[in-house]
């Protein structure tokens, strides 16, 4: 049994990809950060 591939973003904290997940069903358009802990660093990216 294959599953079909999950959709992916980047994170634009740690330019890391990251795949879609069941807790992120309802809001995934929503979604830019991979983690909580890229979240609360998005202030970096002003930084740079």
């Amino acid at each position: 049994m294959g599953s079909s591939p999950k959709p992916q973003k980047t994170c634009p904290v740690c330019n890391r990809p990251f795949e879609w997940r069941a807790k992120w069903r309802k809001n995934w358009d929503d979604v830019k950060y991979c983690s909580k802990r890229c979240a609360s660093n998005r202030h970096r990216l002003k930084q740079r």
